[in-house]
């Protein structure tokens, strides 16, 4: 499938995001390979997945478009979403067909400037799609200006700056999706088939849920939550 072919099967989808953090029960290439398959029997258009081990696990299972991160820390910038070309080879030689990068203007490692990280990227992996995460407009500009293949809401509410912004902010989306050419992806904070209706009427491309379908210790939090509130008004 060639890339402009890959981008319209994403085109008024759902992308599920199947990833559990190490300190999860959920935590296991194996699980992630089959919460992709469940996903893609149910309809899903897409795969998000973190990592060398999951990506390489999810390929094997589904045939679906995957958008490859992978989540390291690095001492020197608070970006850790496939922050450096190393984390983008993994995500390559995994098999994922797009390499999703943050696409913020905090500091990278190693004082890196986004456009010469893009520039690499492009340079070393010509045929791979680029999805910048991003959290505010202005970021998303500038990553459209760049050249990026698909922009995500994936960070607004993840930046220092954006850290008071109520999600999912389908305000973001609608923004993007009239003022920029590049598609963009709604993700961050969506729960409920509302907000998704929300986030299509808005003009997005596709939408990527990942904690309201596969990770179930959170989504028990929420409801649990709920109670103890309820127990608070008695």
């Amino acid at each position: 499938m060639d890339n402009y072919k890959l981008i319209e099967e994403l085109r008024g989808g759902l992308v599920v995001s199947c990833q559990a953090l190490a300190d999860e029960p959920l935590h296991s290439s194996f699980i992630m390979s089959k919460m992709a398959l469940a996903a893609k029997r149910g309809g899903a258009v897409g795969i998000r997945a973190n990592g060398f081990e999951d990506i390489t696990a999810i390929r094997q299972e589904v045939e679906l478009p995957v958008i490859g991160i992978v989540k390291k820390d690095y001492p020197d910038s608070p970006i850790y979403i496939t922050a450096t070309m190393k984390e983008v080879q993994e995500v390559v030689e995994a098999g994922a067909e797009i390499v999703a990068i943050d696409g913020t203007n905090r500091v990278r490692p190693n004082g890196q400037l986004l456009e010469e990280f893009y520039v690499d990227i492009r340079n070393t992996y010509p045929n791979v799609l680029i999805m910048a995460d991003i959290s505010t407009f202005e970021e998303g500009k500038k990553a459209s200006e760049l050249g990026v293949d698909l922009i995500a809401t994936t960070l607004c509410g993840y930046t220092d700056y954006t850290k008071n912004v109520a999600l999912p902010n389908t305000e973001l989306v609608k923004s993007l999706s009239d003022q920029l050419p590049t598609p963009v992806m709604a993700e961050g904070g969506y729960w409920t088939l509302e907000d998704v209706e929300q986030a299509m009427m808005a003009g997005a491309h596709g939408c990527i849920i990942g904690s309201a379908i596969t990770r179930p210790m959170e989504i028990t939090k929420r409801f649990v939550g709920k109670i103890a509130e309820l127990k608070l008004m008695e």
